[in-house]
């Protein structure tokens, strides 16, 4: 048995039905496995970056393992961006490269390369995998790829990858002579001690103000209805970061929203007004916490839920105090609390609730105004996008501009899933990933918002899905240029738009031109009046629809916090001492004993 033909039949035992693979040297052994595999196959996207987004995507669509193939050297190099993606959001994905054959490999002469494209995998990927290795014995591959998936699918999930050289791969072996891996020593306790959750209760019956922030760790726990349900059994009003922005519909009276350093006005004003947060699934990253940390939820006592005990910990050197720190999954920490709340009396949040619905109507992400301007306001038409969505779509987007409009103004409906590389943000996400969640899920209509900058990243797999016909429909807003960068250069750069702007150097093409050419069905919108009808329009296009939005380069993302300054100045509209006065429910305590 070729010992490529073990690795294909593996990932099929693993479930997974597409791989994203690009041809080279040192992987056709293993492309071929796979096409002749019973159960799996593979789909070619145009870069390597877009198929590790693809698999990505896989992952995170399917809850389940993603896998992407590339050759070694610049094949494998190219895959870095996605890598680090499923890294920092904590998804599980198998990445497999080709290497040099084990006879050209340079091991300790010295050279830098011996073999053609031999690049040390391995050690350019350790520090942004759970797990990486060379396979040196050709009885150890399935042993290695066992050990793999364990690592990447416990505890706090993530990438790991699985280098192969050449020679190996097309190696006749003994499948009998191949070594199991006999599991991890992990002593995985998913009870938790009953008096932990009720003193977290405890503290619940003694707040006035308290907010429930949900990250997503609770959809990688798989842990939606639980939370739902936590909130409800509570009384507790939900801020959610932006990974979780999906979890509550837009209209539920618990929805606060999304908070942070691009959140909405109300929601930071709730969560900073807060006297309790108690933080599920969220590593509270300073997008969420805004600068210093230590300004975060200045009067609340915080208790705090990661599976990741480091995550909880660097809070000791940033200056903030966790009252409870909880190392737990999101899904045992909602399940004890639903469990151990039963039969409680808790207070009534309704006064709470009503403030926040007031700021809420106060401090509207999509004023009325809006709606009256001539050429496309991005919010406007960001809800109306959200307005003809139905329950079961799923929505990409890619960073900047694209993704903060997104998270501010479109309003979730239950069932509805939104996805983005959300602590990599890299540009030239959205259409790959689109692509990946449109093999996880066949048939399914899967709307793709991106901006002119990131979809120049990734415009070469416009082919890819007119290829497959997959039925994405891609709201391009085009701002000509990087905008949420030029908001950056205005706020410390003086507004010189050096790399940002076609008058800063930056192309701009036409995008129809270009979309119609991979053989898009394009419409174009420039009118406020004209984006519902061009969107209906777009919706309704069978297979591949693409909608080139022309945007003012003015238009910016507000509010936005200033790097360095804590989330309650969200460019307010009003001086900003009055503006703090508005917010401020009633004298807040300095400590949070």
């Amino acid at each position: 048995m070729k010992l490529s033909d073990v690795i294909a039949a593996y990932l099929a035992e693993q479930g997974i039905r597409h791989v994203f693979a690009i041809s080279g040297g040192a992987s056709l052994h293993l492309i071929h496995s796979i096409a002749e595999a019973a159960g799996t196959t593979y789909i070619c996207p145009l870069h390597e970056q877009a198929g590790a987004f693809a698999a990505d995507a896989y992952a995170r669509v399917t809850g389940g393992l993603g896998c992407a193939v590339a050759t070694s050297g610049p094949g494998a190099t190219n895959l870095i961006t996605g890598i680090c993606s499923s890294f920092y959001d904590s998804v599980p994905v198998l990445y497999l490269t080709g290497q040099v054959a084990t006879f050209r490999a340079k091991g300790d002469t010295g050279v830098r390369q011996i073999g053609f494209q031999e690049t040390d995998t391995i050690d350019i990927c350790r520090s942004i995998t759970k797990y990486a290795v060379l396979v040196t014995d050709p009885y150890r591959v399935r042993y290695e790829l066992q050990k793999a998936v364990a690592i990447a699918r416990t505890g706090r999930p993530g990438p790991v990858l699985v280098d192969v050289p050449d020679d190996l791969q097309r190696m006749d072996i003994d499948p009998s002579r191949l070594l199991e891996f006999e599991g991890l020593a992990v002593d995985v306790d998913a009870r938790v001690d009953d008096a932990v959750i009720d003193a977290c209760l405890d503290v619940v019956a003694g707040a006035a103000r308290p907010v429930l922030v949900y990250g997503w760790g609770v959809h990688l726990a798989g842990a939606e209805d639980q939370a739902r349900a936590l909130a409800a059994t509570l009384g507790m009003p939900v801020a959610t970061t932006w990974a979780v922005t999906d979890l509550m519909p837009h209209d539920d009276p618990l929805t606060v929203g999304g908070f942070g350093t691009h959140g909405a006005r109300y929601a930071n004003f709730a969560v900073q007004n807060a006297d309790l947060i108690i933080a599920v699934g969220s590593r509270l990253d300073t997008k969420a916490t805004g600068s210093p940390p230590s300004t975060f939820a200045r009067g609340a006592r915080i208790v705090m839920v990661d599976i990741d005990a480091a995550e909880i910990r660097k809070f000791d050197r940033l200056g903030v105090h966790i009252e409870h720190g909880l190392p737990l999954d999101a899904r045992v920490f909602l399940e004890a609390m639903l469990r151990r709340a039963e039969g409680r009396r808790f207070p009534d949040f309704s006064p709470w609730r009503e403030r926040i619905h007031g700021w809420k109507a106060s401090y509207p992400v999509c004023g009325p105004a809006f709606a009256l301007e001539e050429s496309v306001n991005p919010y406007w038409l960001v809800k109306q996008l959200s307005a003809l969505l139905e329950g079961g779509d799923i929505i990409f987007s890619d960073t900047g501009c694209a993704l903060a409009w997104m998270m501010q103004a479109f309003e979730f409906k239950r069932g509805q899933r939104f996805y983005h590389a959300f602590n990599n943000t890299p540009m030239g996400y959205g259409l790959p990933g689109a692509m990946g969640a449109s093999f996880a899920r066949p048939g399914q209509r899967i709307v793709c918002v991106t901006g002119d900058g990131s979809l120049q990243m990734a415009i070469q797999e416009l082919a890819t899905v007119v290829h497959h016909q997959l039925p994405i429909k891609i709201v391009l807003l085009d701002n000509q240029g990087h905008g949420m960068v030029r908001q950056t250069q205005e706020m410390w750069l003086g507004g010189h738009y050096y790399a940002t702007s076609p008058q800063g150097g930056l192309p701009s093409p036409d995008f129809c031109a270009v979309a119609r050419a991979y053989g898009w069905t394009t419409h174009q919108v420039s009118l406020n009046a004209d984006i519902p009808a061009k969107l209906r329009t777009l919706l309704d296009t069978p297979g591949p629809g693409f909608l080139h939005v022309a945007l003012a380069p003015d238009h910016r993302v507000v509010p936005q916090v200033k790097y360095g300054r804590p989330n309650e100045d969200a460019d307010p509209l009003l001086p900003r001492e009055e503006f703090l006065r508005s917010m401020i429910v009633e004298p807040l305590p300095v400590s949070r004993s």
